[in-house]
Formats: structure tokens, C-alpha cells, sequence
């Protein structure tokens, strides 16, 4: 059975997905609705995990708080201190 990639990102259109799309949808609406205020009372918790976890995630795409290695704080735009 030969399964090409394109095969699996298809499925979104297809009607099953579509059905599923909505369904979802309509949960996370209705989930909104009525749990809102749950939401809103969580709001600072989920701002500082929010904000630990794009700390996280953001330095695990650049190497982390080690050296640079190469990179420099003047700017690269042809300008002063720029010794290209």
C-alpha cells in the first residue's frame, strides 16, 4: 500500500473533517460560553504559564541562554559599527 504525503492533508476537506472541524467548533464555543468565568478568574495564572512557556519554547529555537557564537549586538544594517 503506497500512502503519499499530500493523502494525509487532505483530510480537513474532505466531509469528515469539515464534520469534525465544526463539531469541535462548536465545543470550544460552547465551552467558552459556559465556563467564561472560570476563564476569567484564571486569567493571571494563565497569562505567567503562558509567558514561562513562549520563554521556554522561544529559547529552545536559538540555542538557549548559552554563547551566541558569531552573533553581535551592533546591528547589521550597513551601519555605524558595522565592519563588514
Amino acid at each position: 500500500m503506497n500512502i503519499r504525503r499530500d493523502d494525509r492533508t487532505v483530510f480537513w476537506r474532505s466531509p469528515a473533517g469539515l464534520t469534525l472541524g465544526v463539531f469541535l467548533a462548536v465545543g470550544a464555543l460552547f465551552l467558552v460560553l459556559e465556563h467564561g468565568a472560570h476563564l476569567l478568574g484564571a486569567w493571571p495564572l494563565l497569562f505567567l504559564l503562558l509567558c514561562g512557556g513562549m520563554h521556554f519554547f522561544m529559547h529552545r529555537g536559538h540555542g538557549g541562554h548559552r554563547s551566541h557564537g558569531g552573533h553581535d549586538r551592533r546591528g547589521s544594517d550597513g551601519g555605524p559599527g558595522d565592519e563588514r
